[in-house]
């Protein structure tokens, strides 16, 4: 039984880190291809929102509904990140309007990047793929929303959520 545990979590791994080299590749393929950093993160995003719409569905199958957006955002902060980065966010904090702020303090996507000012001006375009993520994701669950990123020191980030209409 060990061993078998042992090669689901070395295929997690290995899965997290193709994921990631993708996720660099793409970033970088659609900076050369759209020559603006605000559109390729558009294109970033738009792709996470399908991606997010899909995955939330696929791993939220057996789950029951949920009773509020709070018990949704919730679930995105546990189980759906979980899934989609190998741990739950850090913190989770609401003004209980209408806003959460999810905070990563070890965000695997901005891990391998230095903490140089070269790299954090670059780290939107890398957070917009996980903001359409959460957005798509949250959008499946019936609660239409805005995402938006900050990084705060590399590789920690925070994704702030406003619930729409």
């Amino acid at each position: 039984f060990c061993s078998k545990m042992a090669q689901f979590q070395v295929r997690d791994e290995v899965s997290q880190c193709l994921f990631e080299f993708l996720h660099m590749e793409i970033a970088s393929y659609l900076m050369k291809e759209c020559g603006k950093a605000s559109a390729a993160a558009n294109r970033l995003e738009q792709m996470g929102e399908r991606v997010g719409e899909g995955l939330v569905e696929m791993i939220s199958g057996d789950a029951p509904r949920f009773k509020n957006e709070l018990d949704a955002v919730v679930y995105i902060c546990k189980h759906f990140w979980a899934r989609a980065f190998g741990k739950q966010i850090d913190n989770l904090k609401t003004n209980h309007q209408d806003t959460y702020v999810l905070h990563d303090s070890d965000f695997r996507l901005l891990s391998h990047m230095s903490d140089s000012s070269q790299y954090k001006d670059q780290a939107p375009l890398y957070l917009s793929f996980t903001c359409g993520l959460v957005k798509g994701a949250l959008g499946n669950l019936g609660i239409p929303c805005r995402v938006t990123s900050d990084v705060t020191d590399m590789p920690s980030c925070v994704f702030q959520v406003k619930v729409l209409g």
